[in-house]
């Protein structure tokens, strides 16, 4: 199984809606990092599982429509507490709609929120 990873960092801001968050509750920036791992077992006539510049475009433009907004204000987050969890199938989501996957076993993204707290989701398309 090959997998290839990308990966960026962009601040970000929201407020979680579940009650006695503490300061969690107010809002509050992180520097979210994301990133994206994609697998599968076969390559291209080229060598590559996919393009990694291809790739890294799809991710520029995902910290474009994230970098400096607060999650809770986007229509994606509408109705959801805007954790680490949502915020990785959120992404997942929207790279698969965009990514060839005709190759692809798996699409991981992990979102980290501080040097401890993350989470991931893979999507199997």
């Amino acid at each position: 199984m090959y997998t290839v990873a990308v990966g960026t960092a962009f601040v970000a801001q929201h407020f979680l809606t579940v009650p006695d968050c503490g300061p969690e509750n107010e809002l509050h920036s992180h520097v979210y990092g994301l990133d994206v791992a994609f697998e599968g077992s076969e390559l291209d006539e080229h060598g590559y599982l996919l393009d990694v510049e291809e790739i890294e475009a799809e991710i520029d433009e995902i910290e474009a429509r994230y970098r400096d907004e607060t999650l809770n204000d986007l229509p994606e987050f509408e109705g959801l507490n805007p954790s680490v969890e949502h915020f990785s199938r959120i992404v997942a989501e929207s790279i698969a709609e965009t990514t060839p996957t005709d190759r692809l076993d798996a699409i991981t993204v992990t979102v980290s929120e501080d040097d401890v707290a993350r989470a991931a989701y893979t999507l199997t398309p």
